[in-house]
């Protein structure tokens, strides 16, 4: 779809803003650029390249910039209700980033606002946008699997001690989100996406740590970095479906992320050994019944129509320009804040004790949450 009109945007954050919604605007004619905010005056090194970008460190003086139409919250994630409620009260489309650290309370809250101001948030759930996802999800609800009799999640990954990007959450005490946040969101949004909403779970937390920081690490470790969780859903034609899904983000030489289904007429599965590219690499499988698996080609109508380096960026524009849309035509934002709403409710059920387990037993409101 052609917008005749882009969407001028402010984004807030550095980094992520930078590295991936920045460089995914470079090419898009539904979205136009122009003004950046961080609160320590930082901004990206490109910024002398465009001087017509408007560069804040008051969020406040930003909202106020009338050019400004819809901003993407890119920043630390613990300020993202801060900002997007202030976005929003000052009536301004909002796209957020991943959002880990939002309760469930303050997403309704942020739902409610939205609605009352008529406007558009969009949630980067990145795996939603990638090409071969959208293709097993096709092929899920045309029906390939038949019944679906079981599902198991790996997600297992390790980090490189010279080079690593990830975060040693237990190490900061006041720290309470884990790799059931950071990745469990993730998959608790793909298998509600893929197969319909879970009806109950039970999980097991354990925390890794080395040797060397034994010392240094306090006895009130608040977070996970491995997580088993057993869940069942229900599926469009009701059938209960078990699920097993195994998370870790200490896991050395780990097996990458792989999500394999088995149903009564085929068997599909997904999967990525490239640890450093969490979203290129992926293959899909499929073996129907009696068969053995063979590799499906990517359909060419759901490619992305450029690759870049980090390979977050990719999908990152196919979600803006589904938020952009959304904001021209006045139609529902999918991922939005229900998604969001459902996955973090998951999160916060596993939030317990990690060397203990629980059940819950889940009803959920046809009417979504209100």
């Amino acid at each position: 779809m052609l917008i005749s009109q882009p969407i001028r945007i402010a984004i807030a954050g550095s980094t992520l803003g930078e590295r991936v919604h920045w460089q995914a605007l470079q090419t898009s004619s539904s979205i136009q650029l122009v003004a950046l905010w961080h609160p320590c005056h930082k901004s990206p090194n490109n910024i002398k390249l465009n001087p017509e970008l408007s560069v804040y460190s008051d969020f406040n003086l930003l909202l106020n910039d009338l050019r400004i139409e819809a901003v993407i919250i890119a920043t630390c994630p613990k300020c993202y209700f801060n900002l997007a409620t202030a976005a929003l009260n000052a009536n301004k489309h909002v796209l957020l980033d991943t959002p880990i650290d939002l309760t469930i309370t303050q997403i309704k809250q942020l739902q409610q606002l939205a609605l009352e101001k008529k406007l558009k948030i969009a949630v980067n759930f990145v795996y939603r946008a990638v090409p071969l996802f959208q293709q097993l999800a096709h092929l899920i609800h045309n029906g390939v699997l038949g019944d679906p009799y079981l599902i198991k999640v790996d997600w297992l990954i390790g980090y490189d001690k010279k080079n690593h990007q990830q975060i040693d959450w237990y190490q900061e005490k006041n720290v309470t989100s884990n790799v059931i946040d950071r990745m469990g969101i993730h998959i608790f949004d793909l298998l509600h996406w893929f197969m319909g909403p879970i009806s109950s779970i039970t999980t097991l937390h354990s925390t890794v740590l080395e040797e060397k920081q034994l010392d240094t690490i306090t006895n009130d470790i608040k977070s996970a970095n491995i997580a088993l969780i057993q869940i069942t859903l229900k599926s469009l034609t009701d059938l209960i479906i078990p699920a097993q899904i195994n998370l870790s983000s200490r896991i050395p030489n780990g097996r990458g992320f792989w999500i394999e289904f088995y149903g009564s007429e085929s068997t599909l599965i997904i999967g990525n050994e490239n640890q450093s590219d969490s979203i290129n690499d992926f293959g899909l499988w499929m073996a129907p019944k009696g068969q053995s698996l063979r590799r499906l080609p990517i359909d060419p109508s759901l490619s992305f129509d450029l690759i870049w380096d980090q390979c977050r960026v990719a999908p990152a524009s196919r979600i803006q320009y589904w938020w952009a849309i959304s904001i021209r035509t006045n139609q529902p934002m999918i991922p939005g804040l229900t998604e969001a709403y459902w996955s973090k409710y998951m999160c916060e059920l596993t939030e317990v004790n990690p060397q203990n387990s629980r059940v819950e037993r889940l009803i959920f409101s046809k009417q979504g949450f209100s």
